[in-house]
């Protein structure tokens, strides 16, 4: 399977939803901690097992995050560790981008998600505890969600409610929001530790996954939201990304400190259904293609980006 290696080192991966071979990475320079960063975008060969780069975009800081645009299929936005959310168009060249910087966030932006329901909008988590909302021609933020205590580290769109989101924090709680609302309208006390990463269930609406320092993964109803529907152990170190299947209900994958990628039933006993250690740095970076059922990608601190089938091995040839 294709493997591709990056200059620094990984942070993000993220499938296109308009082209099923490409994808985007984001990259750090020394682990995020100080200088420069880099946003690839890669497109897979459609004969040999190999990713090529169709073009990069270089930052004078580490890009922690990217989403795909849902309504243009060549713009991304991109996290970037100096507080800015920056947009790009793959078809214009390097020297006409960003198409627009926008910096409003007090700390390190961590996270995106792009609206996919009504697509017009996204959201970035902060480490100066806040959210923001964003539409893509507008110069300035929309509007601000402070609540959380700490660090917001992940948002994520309900897939079927277009206003309502989830935000995930270091303050250990997941929150929940409606833009309509003036505040969040609920609160998840989830784990003991920081919560690293949320994602809604594309099936049922009603179910929302955790993931902490404490190295579990929580399933929420948020109809029944006192204790959790599951708790997935099984990483050794912190979970840092989830992401529920585009294709299937039960299915979550997850990337860890452990250096992992694992893929989990939540509905099974026996839920860890899958485990792949390709990986010889912190895993940060997971991702599965709306597109092309079972098609993964992982990203970490190895500076590799791996490709790969679900049940396949992703280091072969």
């Amino acid at each position: 399977m294709p493997v591709f290696k990056t200059p620094f080192n990984g942070y993000s991966v993220k499938f296109s939803p308009f082209y099923e071979s490409r994808l985007a990475v984001t990259t750090a320079q020394n682990f995020g901690i100080l200088g420069n960063g880099r946003l690839h975008v890669l497109d897979l060969s459609p004969t040999a097992p190999a990713i090529t780069e169709l073009i990069a975009f270089d930052t004078a800081d580490g890009v922690y995050d990217v989403v795909w645009s849902e309504s243009h299929d060549s713009v991304l936005v991109a996290a970037i560790a100096d507080g800015s959310v920056k947009l790009y168009d793959t078809s214009l060249p390097p020297q006409s981008n960003p198409l627009r910087s926008l910096q409003e966030h007090g700390r390190e932006v961590h996270g995106l998600d792009y609206n996919s329901t009504r697509r017009d909008s996204f959201l970035s988590a902060s480490w100066d505890d806040s959210v923001k909302l964003w539409t893509l021609d507008r110069p300035t933020s929309i509007r601000t969600f402070r609540e959380h205590a700490y660090c917001v580290y992940s948002v994520a769109w309900n897939p079927k409610h277009a206003d309502v989101f989830a935000s995930a924090s270091g303050d250990c709680t997941v929150r929940i929001w409606d833009v309509r609302e003036p505040g969040s309208t609920m609160i998840i006390p989830g784990h003991e530790h920081e919560i690293l990463a949320c994602d809604w269930n594309k099936y049922d609406d009603c179910l929302i996954a955790s993931a902490s320092v404490d190295k579990s993964i929580k399933v929420w109803d948020v109809r029944n939201y006192r204790v959790p529907l599951t708790v997935l152990n099984g990483h050794g170190y912190a979970v840092r990304k989830i992401k529920f299947s585009p294709h299937r209900r039960n299915l979550i994958v997850s990337c860890s400190y452990d250096m992992t990628v694992c893929l989990w039933d939540f509905m099974i006993e026996d839920a860890l259904v899958g485990r792949y250690d390709h990986h010889t740095e912190f895993a940060v970076g997971v991702d599965m293609s709306v597109l092309v059922e079972g098609l993964m990608a992982s990203t970490g601190w190895d500076e590799l980006v791996y490709v790969w089938q679900q049940g396949m091995d992703p280091r072969a040839e």
